[in-house]
């Protein structure tokens, strides 16, 4: 309310969100929110039915995996993984990544 009258004219939480993060973050971490969107073509199935994007701060990716064996295989592919999101991201923004035993949604 301003001025004592209710304000009628609302806006998606979205748009709010997005403002109120461009002013605090790099462009780059505005970028890196698209890793959600190519992730799972990025990867391919089978890894992105095992391995999620959980957050980032960065250029450090933090990637929620469904249980250790996952965690110990892909450490053989993460500078594969790198590349590729990358590649597909069009420019380098992603340095490194840490998997953890998390939920994969």
């Amino acid at each position: 309310m301003r001025n004592g009258k209710p304000k009628t004219d609302f806006s998606h939480i979205g748009g709010i969100i997005d403002d109120v993060l461009g002013q605090y973050r790099r462009e780059s971490d505005g970028e890196l929110t698209q890793v959600w969107q190519i992730w799972d073509d990025t990867v391919g199935e089978p890894i992105a039915k095992n391995a999620q994007p959980a957050a980032y701060k960065g250029k450090l990716l933090l990637i929620h995996v469904t249980n250790s064996t996952w965690i110990h295989q892909l450490q053989f592919l993460k500078s594969d993984i790198i590349s590729r999101l990358n590649a597909a991201l069009g420019k380098p923004l992603v340095e490194e990544i840490k998997f953890k035993i998390g939920p994969i949604s």
